[in-house]
């Protein structure tokens, strides 16, 4: 099951708006200007915004619609056998 990790343009422009109201936010931090990190504080959200108005638009990545209740079974089972200790082999 391949998935993009969340390389998608929703997940790109919001990052990438996000990151620039950090900064904005950041720089108005350290020259002691209280309108300037709400300003950056806004972009933040902004960002957070946008990246969820073009996920519902289709440009995210979509849900993964899970696991069926016998594949999670088939998985719990594969792991615990790939898991069980040998009997009379020492554990390092």
């Amino acid at each position: 099951m391949a998935h993009s990790h969340g390389h998608t343009p929703a997940a790109w422009t919001g990052s990438i708006i996000a990151f620039v109201g950090f900064c904005v936010a950041s720089a108005f931090v350290v020259l002691a200007q209280p309108v300037g990190v709400i300003a950056g504080l806004v972009v933040i959200g902004a960002g957070a915004v946008i990246g969820g108005i073009m996920r519902a638009a289709g440009m995210g990545q979509s849900k993964s619609p899970g696991l069926t209740a016998e594949q999670a079974q088939a998985h719990k089972l594969a792991h615990e056998q790939a898991h069980r200790p040998v009997a009379g082999k020492a554990h390092s």
